[in-house]
């Protein structure tokens, strides 16, 4: 896997958090543009299901083409307060007032609300009430609501606890083990790098 390419299947903060992995010239933002958030959300479609980010019969591609420099600076804003509350809670340590409170401002800014709509196609009366996931406001702000959202899952999670830092040297990547002895983000990653180094140095020393 290129480094170049953000990881997923951790919990969702994570993954955000993840976007800003250190590379061999140094720290990379892979959410750099609003096409690189595109790319991030796309890859992020399973967990859009039922979120409420998207209006109603949007188009994810299409709704993804129209994100904007300030769409992309919600999320940021969000990234940073989760980076920062996660790196001390993980720790047992009391996170940063403003890190808190900046994603209880997100989330404020775009509540998911339970939208009832009438199906009279429907059979069955008893279920024709539909009850839809929806958030209000700008695109930016409904996606900094969910990733917000996600984030106080987590932080209020008590296996948070359990997440860890890549092992490898150059790696800040985090993770959650679903097995006490993953030391890495990627075994496809930093895992085959750490054995490709293990077997240079025992043949050089040979």
């Amino acid at each position: 896997m290129s480094d170049l390419v953000p990881l997923t299947g951790e919990p969702l903060a994570l993954d955000l958090v993840n976007t800003r992995p250190r590379l061999p010239d140094g720290p990379a933002d892979l959410l750099a543009t609003p096409a690189d958030l595109a790319g991030w959300l796309a890859a992020q479609a399973d967990r859009l299901d039922g979120a409420g980010v998207l209006e109603a019969g949007a188009d994810a591609s299409r709704a993804w083409e129209a994100l904007t420099v300030d769409d992309l600076a919600a999320v940021h804003a969000v990234r940073d307060h989760v980076t920062a509350a996660i790196s001390h809670v993980r720790k047992g340590e009391r996170p940063p007032g403003d890190a808190l409170d900046g994603l209880n401002r997100a989330q404020r800014a775009a509540p998911a609300i339970r939208e009832l709509t009438w199906d009279g196609e429907a059979r069955d009366a008893a279920g024709a009430v539909a009850a839809t996931p929806r958030r209000s406001g700008p695109l930016g702000v409904r996606l900094a609501a969910w990733l917000a959202e996600a984030a106080a899952g987590l932080l209020s999670d008590p296996g948070v606890g359990c997440v860890r830092e890549c092992e490898a040297d150059d790696c800040v990547m985090l993770f959650l083990p679903a097995h006490p002895r993953r030391r890495w983000c990627s075994a496809a990653r930093c895992g085959n790098r750490a054995r490709v180094a293990r077997y240079y140095q025992r043949h050089k020393a040979t």
